[in-house]
């Protein structure tokens, strides 16, 4: 019995998403009498010992460094040194990552036979800094036996030395990809999941209708970013002559570019985050013709970054930058001029209802026209569209202030870091001589912290001026277009925005491949559900759905409200509706995304399974709310996403109507947890349990 649990335990570690993808079609096989963990045969097969039969994360530890070795000597087979050592290294820190996501929850005692003792060198291969040719020495003493052949060792100090350059960026897809952006991207230990609740590895079991703030990969995003990084290590360690960054960046503009329908003459700037894109198109801004001094006009800045108006003064805008620097929160950045001047305009009054479009375009003209008349430069922002799905101002509002005003005074920049929006309208704004913001993480699904600036022929003409200094502190020359502008900031790159990238653009790839009718049948069959759903609880209260304002097209998705928004009635309300207040919202937010099968007295099996789901939601946004005497209510957001439309690997044998079947009904399981963490939610409050990367049933697997 013990020994059919023990193989049991080591299928489950086989079928996990993300060592199903990266093992793809290798072969592998079980052999308990082998002396080592695992070995990698001179096929390239992968043979796993009785050490892998024990603890799941060890089992898991030890696969996927044999996954890893294998890649690796198929990609290297004449440095099989160098590859045993990049590929230790790249287990070391995988384990680190998974005995953060795979701790068992408090209380659960997993029965198993006792596992041999991991290797003494995982601290070792783990750190920050590359160990001395004497460690490396050892290490590699530990490690040869699982190669396919005995190797002769180099001289170690040759070996130390070409190590040094790849060893920031020797590790899992899911480690690099946390680089490269901010504190935000890094893993919590007490969840496995990072700041927005998500993960970089794939997490199929756990219901995701939070594209509206970010996602966990898919496999196949999972797989893009892999393919990559493999791709990187395969040239560090067979022909380090080639740049393939640089190559990968490319394929990204390029991506970008077909997606969008850009133009020779028209350029991207890859950016980490949408508040970076902030950053950037004021630069560009600045460097207008007549050099005169620039107001930025946001358009509802509170449902926008937290750090956009700070950016949109040329501040620093976090305490930590994407390239590891740190600096000043809230002073300017060198170079950027200290006259900008940042005007808001809300769209939404005091009781947190929407200002009518005709009020916020009447505000927009007045204010920019009034800036004109003072000789400055506007820089003025249409959202399209904020957290909760505002767009503002309306295109006539637009057309009239550029007509209207001297020639090269006004510069328009679109917010779309949603991206919900046809590449059709995205490419009419850049007709219109517009920059347009988007990533790759919001509607897209991709990774979170993958942006870009859309730029139009003539903003692209400007790139023969001198970009602000500080930005040397956020960039690297590789992510802008060719130009002299670009000569101020580093050379090099940001790998862990690449890999996002990819992994977005392999998202982006397969809802291009759906008919344009049917993105439009699929979004508006989830989204009715959905809508009903929130209305026939009556613990929801559902905002008024904002559909866009947008010009006729053929088998348009973007003129529907893609978000969905709705207040929850506060656990002690009563009979009135009162919504939760935000910090409330966010406790909520965060339980949902939790196993609470160990917290909540279930019912019945149903009520059991209904709590143990895990559900993440698009993070509350603060709104004003009449029933709460001026303290801000929370809104919680259900949001349709690209892999609503083009499924997932996961979702493999289900033919379309059973898949959106799937969608709905998981809709409405996640408005049925709401409920019960309502009905339960003093229980609840005194555990004050985290999220999770899994549910418990699969962390005791």
């Amino acid at each position: 019995m013990l020994a059919q649990q023990l193989t049991e335990g080591l299928i489950r570690v086989l079928e996990r998403p993300d060592l199903r993808v990266i093992a793809g079609t290798r072969r592998i096989s079980l052999s308990p009498d082998l002396p080592e963990p695992f070995r990698v045969t001179d096929r390239g097969d992968v043979l796993l010992g009785s050490a892998c039969l024990g603890n799941g994360t060890h089992s898991a530890f030890y696969l996927r460094h044999a996954l890893e070795l294998a890649h690796l000597l198929d990609i290297a087979p004449h440095q099989p040194v160098m590859a045993a050592l990049c590929a230790a290294r790249t287990a070391a820190l995988f384990h680190g990552l998974d005995v953060t996501c795979d701790a068992a929850p408090d209380g659960v005692v997993a029965v198993a036979a006792t596992p041999a003792a991991l290797p003494t060198w995982i601290d070792i291969m783990a750190a920050d800094h590359l160990p001395p040719p004497d460690r490396l020495h050892d290490v590699w003493q530990a490690i040869a036996p699982c190669q396919p052949a005995p190797a002769t060792l180099p001289d170690i100090h040759d070996v130390h030395a070409r190590l040094g350059p790849l060893w920031a960026w020797t590790g899992p897809t899911e480690t690099l990809m946390a680089m490269g952006g901010d504190a935000r991207l890094s893993i919590d230990p007490t969840t496995g999941l990072n700041h927005y609740g998500c993960s970089h590895r794939p997490r199929p079991w756990a219901v995701t209708f939070a594209s509206s703030t970010a996602s966990s990969l898919s496999e196949r995003g999972f797989a893009g970013a892999e393919a990559a990084r493999l791709r990187l290590i395969a040239a560090a360690l067979s022909d380090p002559q080639t740049d393939v960054p640089a190559t990968l960046t490319a394929e990204i503009h390029d991506g970008i570019g077909r997606h969008f329908g850009l133009r020779g003459d028209e350029g991207i700037i890859l950016a980490p985050s949408g508040t970076d894109c902030e950053l950037y198109a004021l630069a560009l801004a600045a460097l207008a013709p007549g050099g005169r001094a620039v107001s930025n006009i946001l358009i509802a800045p509170e449902e926008t970054g937290s750090g956009v108006p700070l950016a949109a003064r040329g501040c620093h805008f976090a305490n930590d930058t994407a390239l590891g620097h740190m600096v000043p929160k809230g002073h300017l950045i060198a170079g950027f001029p200290d006259d900008t001047q940042v005007i808001d305009l809300p769209m939404r009054d005091a009781r947190g209802q929407q200002i009518p479009l005709a009020q916020v375009d009447a505000d927009c003209l007045r204010v920019a026209r009034a800036e004109l008349a003072r000789g400055r430069h506007i820089l003025l922002h249409r959202l399209d569209l904020s957290k909760t799905g505002l767009l503002a101002p309306q295109m006539e509002t637009l057309d009239t202030l550029v007509a209207t005003a001297p020639a090269g005074q006004v510069d328009v920049v679109v917010d779309a870091c949603q991206t919900r929006l046809d590449p059709m309208r995205v490419r009419d704004y850049l007709d219109r001589g517009w920059m347009v913001m988007v990533t790759g993480s919001k509607f897209f699904t991709g990774p979170p912290f993958c942006g870009a600036v859309l730029l139009p022929a003539p903003v692209m003409a400007r790139l023969s001026g001198r970009l602000p200094a500080g930005l040397a502190q956020y960039t690297h020359q590789a992510a802008w277009p060719v130009g002299q502008a670009r000569t101020v900031l580093p050379a090099g790159h940001n790998i862990g925005l690449l890999l996002r990238w990819h992994a977005a653009l392999a998202e982006m790839a397969a809802l291009a491949d759906v008919p344009r009718a049917t993105v439009t049948q699929r979004l508006r069959t989830f989204l009715s559900a959905a809508r009903d759903a929130i209305t026939h609880n009556p613990d929801l209260c559902l905002l008024p759905p904002y559909a866009p304002r947008r010009r006729p097209l053929a088998d348009a998705w973007d003129d529907a409200a893609t978000i969905l928004s709705f207040f929850v009635r506060a656990h002690d309300a009563g009979d009135t509706f009162r919504p939760l207040a935000l910090a409330q919202a966010r406790r909520l937010y965060a339980w949902l995304n939790t196993d609470l099968s160990t917290v909540i007295p279930a019912r019945d099996a149903d009520e059991r399974r209904l709590a143990a789901l895990l559900c993440h939601v698009g993070q509350p946004v603060p709104l004003a709310h009449p029933a709460l005497d001026g303290a801000l209510a929370g809104a919680l957001r259900i949001s349709a996403g690209a892999r609503l439309v083009s499924g997932e690997p996961s979702h493999d044998g289900m033919d379309s109507r059973r898949r959106m079947e799937r969608e709905t009904r998981d809709v409405r399981r996640v408005v049925d947890k709401i409920s019960l963490i309502l009905r339960h939610w003093p229980t609840i409050a005194a555990h004050d349990p985290h999220p999770t990367y899994m549910p418990h049933h699969l962390e005791q697997g």
